[in-house]
């Protein structure tokens, strides 16, 4: 069954969330995952999201998420991360 990545992001510093986005996307990649979507405009149908960008990203299944999060290619990418966006992460499980 596959599962969806949600990520809801504020970039505070685009200088160093670039490293994180060089380093994110292989290591999705690398763990069978794929964007849908990648911070594109986005229209509000009902309600708020007030983060500035939305990602979406496809996996096989929740493990296969959850693996890629806990890869140690990501957590490297990740930790390019902390301090440059506010950051909001989950897996959803498909239909």
């Amino acid at each position: 069954m596959p599962a969806y990545v949600l990520s809801l992001i504020d970039v505070n510093n685009p200088v160093q969330y670039q490293e994180y986005a060089k380093r994110a996307g292989p290591a999705l990649a690398q763990h069978g995952g794929k964007f849908l979507s990648r911070g594109g405009v986005k229209t509000a149908l009902e309600g708020s999201i007030p983060q500035a960008r939305v990602v979406i990203a496809e996996f096989a299944s929740v493990e296969a998420a959850r693996a890629f999060y806990h890869s140690v290619d990501y957590q490297e990418a990740r930790s390019h991360r902390l301090g440059a966006a506010d950051f909001n992460m989950v897996v959803v499980e498909g239909a």
